[in-house]
């Protein structure tokens, strides 16, 4: 990615943030997020290029707060400064117009600390020239249907108080699907910041190893409590369900939080279970969309015992509390769930008999309250005997509680730490995603 991209992206948002600030009226706190992308995407189908391109996207957002009454609004930057410039004020303009029509809020937040930060997180990725000539040649031969996402994303928050925020990384992503001839698939992932062919290689062979095992013919698994292996990009999906009604502090206050039994009645997960809000991964910024900066770690849950939740400054206003300085949905941005000591190389041993699950699909509350979590078993899915895998099993249903696959049942936690990128472009590139290791469950519950 050339370094003058990267320096235009931060002295555009600089020159923004200059101009809206020069034009605040008295009584006025303005806040403006600003963020984007330089990325290199290929799209490919039966291990062919289907799309090879470039995506320059970036967007500003203006908050503006007056008299206690708040309202937003987001335009697109084109890179124009000049035309952008008066975009920004024409929105700014409209905003002024609409804030005082609406009702006074009681939780808006105008920050209390004037902190400033600038992260550069600076990777080695493929060139959009190289890419091509070094992923496509370990698919040749297997159906593969993906993208491949990589580049610079960045982010920036700053406000009338002189409070000012620059976050970038570079980071690629290969989400993809390998297919058999009957259409059976495993589902893949890899991503990181540095290139290692090497080691690109090891995770597509190993990946075509699992999907031979998915040609064999499926079998039908009976609804019943298993003994059970959930790899890491399943752990991860699981733990995904946290922020919704889960670690948030407002969901707790509210009563409809999947935690209110740790919160509120002492229940306690397995000792095996620690979950952490941590940004020393530099994959996501430590500012939210507030400006204010989080502690660098977090401990939320550990051994099994709740330390802390999410708290943004507008739960803590409303209800009295110490801000944390979650975002405002209160969800895990940077989740990193510690590892334990089953190998990987022994998982297959420990399970005996029972099931490998590769990846869940489709989770939802089936009891939020009561933390149960319905799903479904999709892609490298197998039945496991003698410590083997023998074939893969039909799609099931599953429905288990945390305080089960996260407490009673938790046997083991797998050594390897394995990072879960979020993969998601439908607006912009996702930043982050989830590092967590695999788990080995005495009992999980399938239903149908």
């Amino acid at each position: 990615m050339s370094n003058n991209l990267k320096i235009n992206a931060q002295e555009q948002f600089n020159q923004l943030a200059e101009s809206i600030f020069n034009d605040k009226k008295q009584d006025e706190f303005i806040t403006i997020s600003f963020g984007g992308e330089r990325s290199h995407f290929l799209r490919f189908s039966q291990s062919k290029i289907r799309q090879n391109g470039m995506v320059h996207d970036a967007s500003l957002n203006i908050s503006l707060i007056y008299n206690n009454r708040k309202c937003s609004g987001n335009i697109p930057i084109k890179g124009d400064l000049d035309n952008d410039i008066i975009n920004a004020r024409a929105e700014l303009s409209r905003l002024r117009s609409e804030v005082v029509q609406l009702p006074v809020d009681p939780f808006a937040i105008i920050p209390n600390k004037i902190e400033s930060s600038n992260n550069v997180n600076e990777g080695q990725l493929l060139s959009p020239k190289d890419a091509p000539q070094s992923i496509m040649p370990a698919m040749q031969g297997i159906d593969i249907a993906g993208i491949w996402a990589s580049g610079f994303i960045f982010s920036g928050n700053a406000n009338t108080l002189g409070q000012k925020h620059w976050f970038s990384t570079e980071t690629f992503s290969l989400d993809c699907s390998l297919i058999t001839k009957d259409e059976k698939m495993v589902k893949a992932t890899f991503a990181d910041s540095t290139w290692d062919q090497n080691k690109y290689n090891k995770f597509m062979n190993d990946s075509i190893q699992k999907l031979h095992h998915m040609e064999k013919q499926s079998i039908k698994v009976k609804p019943g409590n298993y003994r059970t292996y959930i790899a890491s990009a399943g752990v991860s999906d699981l733990l995904g369900m946290l922020s919704w009604n889960g670690i948030s502090e407002a969901s707790i206050q509210r009563g409809q939080s999947a935690l209110c039994k740790m919160k509120n009645e002492d229940a306690q997960l397995s000792p095996c279970f620690s979950l952490t809000e941590d940004f020393r991964t530099g994959l996501v910024p430590k500012f939210n969309g507030l400006g204010e900066i989080s502690s660098e770690t977090l401990p939320l849950i550990h051994n099994g015992i709740l330390k802390n939740t999410l708290i943004s400054s507008q739960t803590a206003k409303e209800y009295n509390l110490n801000t944390n300085y979650a975002s405002t949905g209160e969800s895990i941005r940077s989740p990193y769930m510690s590892g334990g000591e089953l190998k990987e190389s022994d998982v297959l041993k420990e399970i005996d008999t029972g099931l490998y699950l590769g990846n869940l699909h489709y989770l939802n509350w089936s009891d939020n309250v009561g933390g149960r979590i319905t799903g479904m078993t999709r892609y490298a899915c197998f039945w496991v005997e003698n410590g083997e895998i023998v074939a893969p099993i039909e799609n099931m249903r599953f429905d288990d509680s945390l305080y089960n696959f996260f407490g009673n049942n938790l046997e083991s936690v797998s050594e390897d730490v394995i990072f879960n990128p979020e993969t998601g472009s439908y607006n912009s590139r996702s930043l982050g995603g989830t590092y967590c290791p695999g788990i080995l469950l005495s009992s999980f519950s399938l239903t149908l």
